[in-house]
């Protein structure tokens, strides 16, 4: 039987993907390559090429192959153009997973694990956050991926359907032997965009707020190398597989990290002095973001193996050193 890995050829599907080969499993991975990269698909797995919310493709994919389980990584995941483009994000997050759950249920299979994010509780009422903590988005992508859990759920009492909706927190790094990475075209994230400083592609990094009630001012937040992540994604696969309830798990370091000693950090994994100023802050960007993962850890048996940030900074840092322009678009 295989597993099936939505969104395979992005960042993170395409590191579960590399693991889940590397652990024995037999892969399928759908994208349709709209922010993926053919060249991140490992070259054991079976690559289908088209959207999840094509139901004739969807369907067509589960008829070549025998699906275990489901790992769902296809979604639109920018906070800020979310706002701009609502409706964009409800159409391909939901209505995708709607189509997924659907041909599930065709199928019969029962178990998916789900991408799902931090985003969804909001501005958080305590730090570190609890997943029995109040969900209560401020952006259209965590509303869109609260709506998605909530589907999983009723599906769950409907269908039977076992579902382990993992939030996360800040992923970083990159697969230790260098194979694959980060390529987000543009990019967001605060460590490959450190780097890219690092590597002269771009001036300065701006530091969004020095005014944060922290030691240093600027926001903290909670760091998670991307193996460690896919780790907890494969045991909570088995977990499901094995009869564990179905729920929400955070996935975090526990650890915080500002901006500053990112920085800092930064600077001393890579050699480089790394220019960085000071401007305003980004509207709804919490002081501090934590998590705690003790239910992760205590159910599904994880344990971070990577939770040095200078390791975490390091294998990114590999990573764009060999790759400085990313995946080879000419190559696609």
């Amino acid at each position: 039987m295989s597993v099936l890995v939505l969104g395979g050829a992005g960042y993170i599907g395409s590191h579960a993907v590399y693991q889940l080969i590397e652990q024995g499993y037999d892969v399928a991975v759908v994208d349709n390559l709209q922010t993926g990269h053919r060249q991140a698909v490992h070259t054991a797995a079976r690559f289908y090429e088209g959207d999840v919310r094509d139901k004739e493709f969807l369907t067509e994919v589960f008829t070549h192959e025998d699906v275990e389980g489901v790992f769902h990584f296809c979604a639109y995941s920018l906070v800020g153009e979310s706002v701009e483009k609502p409706l964009a994000y409800f159409n391909n997050n939901v209505q995708g997973l709607q189509s997924v759950l659907e041909v599930m249920y065709t199928f019969n299979v029962k178990h998916i694990v789900f991408s799902s994010t931090a985003a969804v509780y909001g501005e958080p009422d305590t730090i570190p956050i609890n997943e029995t903590d109040t969900t209560n988005p401020t952006s259209p992508y965590g509303e869109s991926k609260l709506v998605m859990e909530k589907m999983m759920c009723w599906c769950h009492e409907a269908y039977g359907v076992n579902f382990a909706a993992l939030r996360y927190f800040n992923v970083a790094g990159a697969h230790p032997d260098g194979v694959i990475g980060e390529d987000h075209r543009p990019e967001t994230h605060l460590i490959p965009i450190v780097l890219e400083v690092a590597l002269e592609q771009r001036e300065q990094l701006t530091v969004f707020g020095d005014d944060y009630n922290t030691a240093d001012g600027s926001c903290i937040r909670d760091y998670l190398h991307v193996v460690d992540l896919i780790d907890a994604h494969i045991l909570a696969f088995d977990y499901l597989k094995n009869g564990g309830a179905s729920g929400a798990f955070n996935l975090g370091s526990s650890n915080g990290y500002s901006v500053f000693e990112i920085l800092e950090a930064a600077r001393a994994v890579t050699g480089h002095s790394i220019n960085a100023s000071v401007g305003k802050r980004r509207a709804g960007d919490p002081s501090v973001l934590i998590a705690a993962s003790d239910k992760a850890k205590n159910q599904l048996g994880w344990q971070p193996r990577f939770d040095d940030i200078n390791e975490i900074i390091r294998h990114a840092w590999e990573w764009h050193q060999h790759h400085p322009h990313g995946y080879d678009k000419e190559e696609v």
